[in-house]
């Protein structure tokens, strides 16, 4: 005869170990909220050119003006305040390039041109860097795999993989000032050179394995124009540095800003994701999952993940909606949804909390 005993039973459960949780690659979709995303924002799916360009061009124009207030301050103390305002609208100005891979073609007449001409050439990131690239991030099969540019399992790679991966950051204009300058007409002169510059250093990644593939048709027009325009202001910066056309001390203060912006966008690219994908294949709700979104009521996202990307997962889940439309497709799916639903489990307050998260997973990967 079977005897039941509540209090013996309890502490066996109490004692066991939670059960691990399952793999991103054994997730199922929530067909559910994959269909109430693509119903209830069917409206929000059209991009808005004056709230694209005014955005923008205000952004660039405070930055800029940040820049030179940075240089002519009369104190140190508002060389930094400056100094600061410059680097979040930059910043912001900077992330439109994340808009240009999604919009469609002629949806925006001259945007990316416009974007290019007054943000990507001068900060040496021209949108071709990103364009054909981050579209693999979103591809359904490349997602988290050893073909995603964007993906790098960092929750469960070395605990000091997470400091360098900012670090390396800083460095990033002298190395884009390298291969602008002297890479790119290096390598024209050189086939095999080429090569390996198209391949390996033409693209805004973050997984060493990923090779690009070279541009075809209208693309390789614009890569031509975007890289010979990098170059010959690259080069015009160098000339201005050696021969003393403009001081050095405006070239290190530009040049530290511009490194500042990147480095703010290593840090939201780190907390973008959970980073816990070992290379497997996921489900739509998978990938979803794996990202993050860090809605309001909070403020500070708007300053460290701006132009929508506070929706990071939202987007993911429904990446052809622009980024000024995010938050009423998330108020919607929010209201809408039931409380066990998958889409609030994407859902987080901010970025410490997101970053003790990453770096804890990455000490217990260590660990075992």
């Amino acid at each position: 005869m079977t005897t039941i005993n509540p209090l013996a039973d309890r502490a066996a459960i109490v004692a066991a170990p939670p059960a691990a949780k399952p793999p991103k690659a054994a997730i199922a979709d929530d067909m559910a909220m994959i269909r109430a995303a693509s119903e209830l924002t069917r409206d929000l799916v059209a991009p808005s050119a004056r709230i694209y360009w005014t955005d923008f061009l205000l952004s660039a124009a405070v930055g800029y003006a940040g820049v030179a207030g940075a240089i002519f301050a009369p104190t140190m103390a508002w060389a930094l305040v400056a100094a600061f305002v410059a680097i979040l609208a930059l910043y912001r100005a900077g992330s439109f390039i994340h808009e240009l891979t999604h919009l469609r073609k002629n949806a925006l007449p001259g945007f990316r041109f416009g974007w290019n001409l007054v943000i990507g050439v001068p900060l040496l990131i021209p949108s071709f860097m990103y364009e054909g690239i981050h579209s693999l991030h979103h591809n359904r099969t490349k997602y988290g795999t050893v073909e995603d540019p964007e993906y790098l399992p960092l929750a469960l790679m070395k605990p000091w993989t997470v400091p360098l991966f900012v670090v390396t950051a800083a460095l990033a204009p002298l190395a884009l000032l390298f291969r602008y300058a002297v890479l790119t007409p290096l390598s024209l002169l050189i086939p095999p050179l080429r090569r390996i510059v198209m391949e390996r250093y033409s693209g805004l990644i973050i997984n060493p394995l990923f090779r690009r593939k070279p541009p075809e048709g209208d693309f390789r027009r614009q890569w031509a124009w975007q890289e010979g325009g990098v170059w010959a202001w690259s080069s015009l910066l160098i000339a201005a540095g050696v021969f003393g056309w403009v001081p050095l001390r405006a070239l290190l203060i530009f040049g530290a800003i511009a490194a500042a912006t990147l480095v703010l966008n290593q840090v939201r690219t780190l907390v973008a994701h959970l980073w816990e994908n070992d290379g497997e294949v996921l489900t739509v709700t998978g990938q979803f999952l794996d990202s993050v979104n860090v809605p309001p009521p909070g403020l500070l996202p708007e300053l460290w993940a701006p132009v929508g990307l506070r929706y990071h997962a939202l987007h993911h889940l429904l990446p052809g909606v622009p980024y000024h439309a995010l938050a009423e497709a998330h108020r919607r799916l929010k209201d809408v949804l039931p409380t066990d639903s998958q889409y609030h489990g994407a859902n987080y307050d901010g970025l410490p909390g997101l970053v003790m998260r990453l770096v804890a997973g990455s000490a217990r990967g260590a660990a075992a």
